[in-house]
């Protein structure tokens, strides 16, 4: 009996295993169809809702694309400029921060040499005087060995080769994630005009009569909480982003709009996104009052607005059915964003939100519903 446990144990392991391998090697396969599933199950219901209206369903799916696509292309061309301008910024605060480091370098090496070639003179009472001539003379400071030629020099090119190599990597990316971008409207329209029939093909076919009732009931349970959970975490990114970009653009912040979307798109990975919205907003600060105090501005003003909505909006709004530990957040993050990069990030606390909601119906694993949900 034991040594059938162990086996059991030992196979769970090799299969999580190979699921990781899988979605991790499959990745340009798995990612577009995850996300589109997930969309599909968002906006699910208004097609439905739709259908009661007598819309057909394939009108009712492009209607809703185009109601959700249109604005945000829109929005799109409108950050178009103000991103190019950034991305022609980025090699010329390359070099003014490398000038900075040279600066650095070069002010902390003759301070270096002068410390290495000066040594004070032992002074009062001398133990080795009394066995010789007199005062004992200090041993010759050891040579001091130049440094080889260019190490500021070194330190630059580093920084501005891992700059243009960002900008290659950016650039190589763009037509995969158009392609992806495409690949998943496509998926997503698929998935709105003929998916409904499909599942209810499958159910009919692959599920026992008396377990019939309850999948449908467990695939609406999802759709339902799911959706509002993403509707309710994107009203609030969104006004957070609003908000900040409103008072960016109030104390006279460049691209503001810019910011504003920014932060409130990375405001969708919990804990990771503000982090990462605070390194941007620094990069502007710096950029574009200098090295000065005042460059820390719009951190603080985005790190107050965050502070308000993380600890106080969030918890009001979705309340205690969608609490999740915060170390199992961050580990789970870490872990789909090695798997699949910035999509696994943004996509990883909707994913945690149906497999809690999954096995909460289904009443199995109640022991890892409870990890999930254990607060501090």
């Amino acid at each position: 009996m034991e040594r059938k446990s162990t086996l059991t144990v030992v196979s769970l392991w090799l299969l999580a295993l190979a699921l990781l391998y899988t979605l991790y090697f499959a990745k340009s396969l798995l990612m577009p169809l995850v996300v589109a599933l997930l969309f599909a199950l968002l906006l699910s219901p208004l097609v439905a809702v739709l259908k009661r209206l007598y819309v057909p369903r394939t009108l009712s799916a492009i209607l809703i694309i185009c109601a959700i696509g249109g604005p945000l292309t829109l929005l799109v061309i409108e950050l178009a400029e103000p991103a190019h301008k950034w991305a022609k910024q980025l090699p010329e605060l390359s070099e003014r921060m490398t000038a900075q480091l040279d600066d650095l370098t070069g002010t902390a090496k003759p301070v270096q040499r002068q410390a290495a070639v000066q040594r004070p003179e032992p002074e009062g009472f001398n133990f080795f005087g009394l066995f010789g001539k007199g005062k004992q003379q200090p041993e010759p400071p050891p040579p001091v060995q130049a440094s080889p030629a260019g190490d500021g020099e070194t330190v630059s090119e580093r920084v501005k080769q891992g700059g243009m190599e960002l900008m290659v990597e950016i650039l190589a990316a763009t037509p995969v994630v158009i392609a992806q971008l495409l690949t998943c409207v496509i998926l997503i329209l698929f998935l709105l005009i003929f998916g409904p029939r499909l599942f209810n093909a499958y159910i009919h076919v692959f599920v026992p009569p008396d377990s019939r009732e309850g999948r449908v009931e467990l695939v609406g349970t999802i759709q339902h909480e799911l959706s509002r959970y993403i509707v309710t975490v994107s009203v609030i990114n969104a006004g957070l982003g609003l908000t900040t970009g409103l008072v960016l653009w109030l104390v006279g912040v460049e691209d503001a709009l810019l910011w504003g979307v920014l932060v409130g798109l990375l405001n969708f990975a919990p804990y990771v996104g503000p982090i990462l919205g605070m390194a941007m907003l620094s990069l502007a600060g710096v950029a574009q009052y200098g090295p000065v105090a005042i460059a820390v501005l719009p951190v603080l003003i985005y790190f107050s607005i965050n502070l308000i909505e993380a600890q106080f909006v969030t918890p009001l709004v979705l309340g205690r059915n969608m609490r999740l530990n915060p170390l199992v957040l961050i580990v789970w993050l870490f872990i789909w964003g090695w798997l699949w990069g910035a999509v696994g990030v943004l996509i990883a606390v909707p994913l945690l939100v149906c497999i809690k909601l999954a096995f909460g119906k289904l009443q199995t694993m109640d022991r890892w519903v409870k990890l999930i949900e254990t607060r501090a």
